[in-house]
């Protein structure tokens, strides 16, 4: 499964087609996706954005296999998510999928090297250490390994956070507002060690922000309204982000 990138084809990691989603029943359901059919190339930072209730969530939990869809199919790679068992979809999202979150989800009593091997841990897998290296050199934790949670900044916990995403080598790394508990500053950090990521170890990013300025890291934004697509901004400027949010009247 290809995609074509301003011309040039691209693997695609991740693809879902015409997925609905309806939380309730009768009068008060609630249609959150309505028929979205969207790829996300390999090695590309793609941010998701859109209004308050655009589905913009819903749409990440559902590509990572943290929520079910009532129709339509996703596709990580190859596997299509939608008809795994439950036992299925917990080894790869184990394997495969890596995630961070807007809460660093750290083990308070583990050193930041043991937060970030600990997945690998409970999977019964051994670390690459070169990979490993590259990892900690990336997030720039090397002098910080020893350090528990509560000795590290927000920003320096975040970065910990992404390295456990990255150790396990994902096919994809999902980020749900990675930045929504971090100030200015820790936020850019934790954005460029994401781009890099994607750039120089051709990791592949999908990020739901609601931040302009978080968005306009990314190599493409995915817009959403009202359950569907909304349009896309390829190599986006924090401007030109606004300029979109503006137009679905968020």
């Amino acid at each position: 499964m290809s995609t074509t990138l301003s011309g040039v084809q691209a693997r695609t990691a991740v693809a879902a087609r015409q997925l609905v989603k309806v939380y309730g029943k009768g009068e008060t359901a609630v249609r959150a996706l309505d028929g979205v059919s969207v790829d996300f190339a390999a090695g590309q930072f793609t941010a998701i954005m859109g209004p308050s209730g655009s589905g913009k969530s819903t749409l990440m939990h559902c590509l990572a296999g943290l929520d079910t869809v009532d129709a339509g199919s996703v596709h990580i790679g190859q596997v299509e998510l939608t008809s795994q068992s439950d036992k299925g979809l917990t080894k790869l999202r184990r394997d495969r999928i890596g995630f961070i979150f807007q809460s660093f989800n750290l083990l308070p009593t583990l050193t930041a090297e043991q937060n970030i091997l600990l997945g690998l841990q409970l999977a019964g897998r051994r670390p690459d250490p070169e990979w490993l290296d590259t990892v900690v050199s990336v997030t720039g934790l090397a002098q910080r390994l020893g350090h528990k949670p509560n000795e590290l900044s927000g920003g320096q916990q975040q970065r910990v956070a992404c390295a456990r995403a990255l150790v396990a080598k994902p096919d994809v790394v999902f980020a749900d507002e990675p930045t929504g508990n971090l100030d200015s500053r820790s936020g850019a950090e934790v954005l460029g060690f994401l781009r890099t990521s994607v750039r120089e170890l051709g990791q592949t990013v999908i990020m739901v922000t609601h931040d302009p300025v978080a968005a306009s890291y990314a190599d493409r934004v995915v817009l959403l309204a009202d359950g569907r697509l909304a349009g896309e901004i390829h190599q986006p400027t924090a401007d030109s982000v606004l300029a979109a949010m503006k137009n679905l009247g968020a």
